[in-house]
């Protein structure tokens, strides 16, 4: 594993240290946005992949290779960094003013048998927090789901149990929703776009465009998501689907099943490198869908919401802090009931007027509260 790094200035005299042992997704997303507007900074960061060794390892790896002839001032990392390991491996970075950056938190995680969680990773970000100056959350959701889960995590130790420390971390946090540059380019398409013509004849109007953006895991509940579509195909109701998002070093065998069962149907598979495409797709989509048992702000939802999709969220997780009660489902029969009816009636899901209030996601808005974090005067 080698650590890359992205300088902005001279990085013999950077002030801030960006450390990331999982640059991929929204976590790269974040650091290529605080890189273009921070200015004096050097990042250093893993290969995203094997999440479980990254959060389990890095902070060696980062110890030994951050060089200890350095002008920074801020350390900067996401929470799958063990701060205090690198805090203890490195005391020039332990006096540092380090800031700790949560896209999600692993007290809440969920997994398949409560024996399989590994006590570890959740108590890797508590100690975490302990040495954290400025604790940052991506949503109300993940701070409150993170503090109210320290005394209750903490009750599986067998003895010893340390008290009072969600009164400890709880001074040091603060909700930042994660920032996006929303494309300045219009992608957004209208109704009458998406209508199409055959043969010369008159437009007709297009089968459903179902998008799901997700990575491939199963905390993302891919498996709902299917048997849904399933029950669509067999229900002779017409629609087309989009599956995109990263695909997981852990093979899903459910979406083998998926790109056989659902041929004929499938217009987009597998993760797109280009962002522009990325855009592209979700504009010319009518429904984005999440499944998912496992999310804290959701960064390709949001976009895709802004490019014109209808969003359908489980009544859940972060969903009901950031979409309107319309877009909410509670149980599985009602998200196909939801479906069937735009797969009757697309134009339902194509002229919406939902009011989701982008403006508390996006930088322009944002961007003074988090240049505000690497403030390197005080």
């Amino acid at each position: 594993m080698t650590t890359e790094n992205m300088a902005k200035d001279d990085k013999n005299s950077s002030a801030v240290a960006i450390v990331e042992p999982f640059f991929g997704g929204s976590h790269k997303q974040l650091i290529e946005l605080l890189v273009k507007y921070v200015g004096s900074c050097e990042v250093f960061t893993q290969t995203p992949k094997k999440w479980h060794w990254r959060a389990r390892t890095s902070a060696l790896h980062f110890a030994l290779t951050i060089p200890e002839c350095h002008h920074f001032k801020v350390l900067f990392c996401s929470s799958v960094l063990n701060l205090a390991e690198l805090a203890a491996l490195r005391p020039d970075l332990a006096s540092l003013r380090k800031i700790i950056y949560f896209h999600e938190n692993q007290l809440v995680y969920p997994v398949q048998k409560s024996q399989e969680r590994d006590f570890q990773y959740g108590y890797n970000q508590i100690l975490s927090c302990l040495v954290a100056d400025v604790i940052v959350f991506n949503s109300q959701f993940n701070l409150e789901s993170f503090l109210k889960s320290v005394k209750p995590f903490l009750r599986r130790m067998p003895d010893y149990r340390p008290k009072g420390l969600e009164e400890k971390i709880r001074p040091k946090c603060r909700v930042l929703y994660f920032p996006i540059e929303f494309p300045v380019v219009n992608y957004r398409r209208t109704t009458e776009d998406k209508w199409e013509c055959t043969n010369g004849d008159s437009p007709v109007n297009p089968p459903l465009h179902i998008i799901w953006p997700h990575r491939w895991e199963h905390d993302k509940d891919p498996e709902l998501f299917f048997r849904t579509l399933y029950q669509l195909h067999e229900s002779g109701l017409s629609f087309e689907v989009s599956v995109l998002g990263e695909s997981s070093t852990d093979h899903l065998p459910v979406f083998d099943e998926a790109l056989q069962k659902l041929d004929g149907r499938i217009k987009n598979w597998g993760y797109l490198e280009s962002k522009d495409a990325f855009y592209r797709t979700l504009a010319d989509a009518d429904v984005v869908v999440s499944t998912a048992r496992h999310e804290f702000f959701g960064v390709a939802m949001t976009e895709a919401a802004y490019l014109g999709c209808y969003p359908l969220v489980p009544n859940r997780l972060v969903y009901p802090e950031i979409f309107p009660a319309e877009c909410i489902y509670n149980t599985p029969e009602q998200l196909l009931k939801r479906l069937k009816n735009f797969c009757r009636k697309p134009e339902l899901a194509r002229n919406h007027k939902l009011e989701i209030e982008f403006d508390r996601f996006a930088w322009n808005q944002l961007s003074g509260r988090y240049l505000e974090l690497f403030d390197v005067t005080r």
